[in-house]
């Protein structure tokens, strides 16, 4: 998912908010795995009353593994980058908090498409941006960013 913030009222700075897409919301999540640990648990018990008195610990042992999971995929949802444009600087931040991987001037910036890949290049520097996204938001992405770099580009001349 993009988001895309316009920092001043003329447009001259921007900062897209680059998301994973996610199909649940975190309630859903929580019924999903609610719904697939109850699942387990009835056919636990029914494993039980014919007899096999080690079905419950494998289906507790089970909707361990599959909780460990499903927390490490909405887990891997919460990434998000950062690309500021601006007059003067163009940045892409992977982390929020962190320093910026890649900081260039606008109108010594190129941007590359390589195989469904979107690639930032100035001075010999190339940084990879959107790779949390599906391919078609990545051409959206290439898109809006060639338009901000050459808004940005006619400024600086």
């Amino acid at each position: 998912m993009i988001e895309m913030l316009r920092l001043v009222s003329d447009g001259s700075r921007a900062q897209l908010v680059l998301h994973p897409p996610r199909a649940l919301s975190a309630r859903q999540f929580v019924l999903l795995f609610a719904a697939l640990a109850g699942l387990m648990l009835f056919s636990a018990g029914l494993g039980w009353l014919s007899g096999n008195v080690f079905a419950p610990a494998f289906a507790l042992l089970h909707c361990f593994l599959v909780g460990a999971a499903l927390r490490a995929s909405w887990r891997s949802g919460e990434r998000r980058e950062e690309i500021r444009v601006g007059p003067d600087c163009v940045e892409v931040i992977p982390v929020a908090g962190c320093p910026p991987v890649f900081r260039a001037h606008p109108y010594w910036v190129r941007l590359v498409i390589e195989d469904e890949r979107v690639v930032l290049v100035s001075s010999g520097k190339r940084v990879e941006v959107g790779s949390l996204l599906a391919p078609a938001e990545r051409r959206e992405l290439a898109a809006t960013l060639e338009g901000l770099l050459a808004a940005n580009e006619g400024r600086n001349r």
